[in-house]
């Protein structure tokens, strides 16, 4: 993958919204979020070039043992960029997209021992907070500040103010039934990872989502048929309140599931 990158965007670096570390089922994980910034000079995944500066947000996640990496997951939003070159063929998310803040506070780099009873109560509360997700009720809204800003793949959008976000999720939840989260420990589907550290807490699961696609989904047909979904996340609370959620889904993955290629040329909007 970085060979790819490096001749894709000539100067490349990296830039780290969000590093933290945590435990795991007995494991030690290491979790990050950012952008790679470079001269888009070369194609990418059959992605023209712009010949301009570029921006592809990333999200790793990686079980460490030893001191080195020895199981990864790495999340890239390709839909972003994809949008950013104007070679994007499904339709346009209501939200905004183009580049992501990292967190208002500018305090997502962990690299200091945060009190375990802190990282405790982020886990604690993104956990209940998923267990809550497609609810009549909306029963996961008082886990939020009502200014919460949720930071979504390029293909759905980021929301501010939790009206806004409800605007988008309770459309989305009704294009599948049977809803089943890596959290929900329903069998289907399993976070690999989740974990608190002081104020933020992730998860992912490779699929971490699944439910049955029953209205149209991005513009494609519902199939009838189990969809999954690869999903990653990063929190930020302040006080009891959940303020930021920066969030990947495999769009890609997702939407092969409903017969598009999204990098393929001719998959124009039905």
């Amino acid at each position: 993958m970085f060979e790819t990158l490096l001749a894709a965007f000539d100067g490349l670096y990296r830039r780290i919204d969000i590093l933290m570390g945590g435990r795991f089922e007995g494991a030690d994980w290491v979790s990050a979020t950012g952008y790679w910034v470079g001269h888009f000079q070369a194609p990418f995944l059959g992605i023209a070039p712009t010949g301009r500066m570029a921006h592809l947000r990333f999200g790793e996640f990686h079980r460490m043992a030893d001191g080195r990496a020895i199981e990864s997951y790495i999340f890239l939003d390709i839909p972003e960029l994809m949008m950013a070159a104007g070679s994007w063929k499904l339709p346009m998310p209501p939200g905004h997209t183009g580049i992501l803040h990292g967190p208002a506070t500018q305090d997502g780099l962990q690299l200091h021992a945060n009190d375990p009873a802190e990282g405790a109560k982020s886990f604690a509360q993104t956990t209940e907070m998923l267990s809550k997700l497609n609810t009549p009720d909306e029963s996961w809204r008082p886990y939020w500040h009502p200014n919460m800003v949720w930071y979504g793949p390029a293909a759905f959008g980021t929301y501010l103010g939790v009206d806004r976000f409800s605007g988008f999720q309770r459309p989305f939840e009704k294009c599948f039934e049977g809803w089943a989260g890596g959290s929900a420990g329903s069998g289907r589907t399993k976070h690999f990872t989740r974990f608190g550290d002081g104020l933020y807490t992730c998860s992912g699961g490779w699929p971490s989502l699944s439910g049955t696609s029953v209205k149209p989904f991005l513009g494609q047909p519902a199939t009838g048929k189990m969809t999954f979904f690869r999903v990653c996340d990063w929190w930020r609370r302040e006080g009891d309140l959940l303020m930021e959620n920066w969030i990947f889904v495999d769009i890609p993955y997702a939407m092969l599931q409903f017969g598009v290629d999204v990098f393929e040329p001719k998959a124009a909007v039905p």
